[in-house]
């Protein structure tokens, strides 16, 4: 099984940005524990705060790949074009969030994203990762 987790705008600032809302790991060192977690899933990981890469990656893995987990940060609020692309792509997306966006800024409760995914996860910090790992496995 080939995974490939997309993570866009500052998320490439995790363990240093807001640590009270986002905790203290880098996504790298939490990307290898996942790979220890999953030794039977081919994960692979990107990372970009620009908006046309992050649909880039999408086209170019939407096809081959077994899933898509993307956390497309602030851009899940506002991207129509990331949407589109999840909606465009036959491999299934879930949708995470390390917050619960619900309990943010009203701007954050509309999401472009979920309307093509299969699934969202959102709220339980990193472990939402694993939960969307493990989505796919079940």
């Amino acid at each position: 099984m080939k995974i490939i987790i997309i993570n866009g705008p500052n998320l490439n600032l995790l363990g240093k940005r807001e640590p009270e809302v986002y905790g203290s790991t880098s996504f790298e060192d939490y990307f290898a524990t996942l790979q220890s977690k999953f030794p039977q899933v081919e994960l692979h990981y990107f990372q970009s705060n620009i908006e046309g890469e992050l649909i880039g990656k999408l086209q170019e893995v939407g096809f081959d790949y077994d899933g898509i987990i993307l956390n497309a940060a602030a851009y899940t609020h506002t991207s129509v074009g990331i949407g589109d692309a999840v909606k465009a792509i036959k491999t299934p997306v879930v949708e995470v969030h390390i917050s619960n966006t619900h309990q943010r800024e009203a701007y954050r409760h509309v999401s472009y994203i979920s309307p093509g995914a299969k699934g969202v996860i959102l709220g339980f910090g990193l472990q939402s990762y694993d939960l969307a790992v493990q989505s796919f496995l079940g």
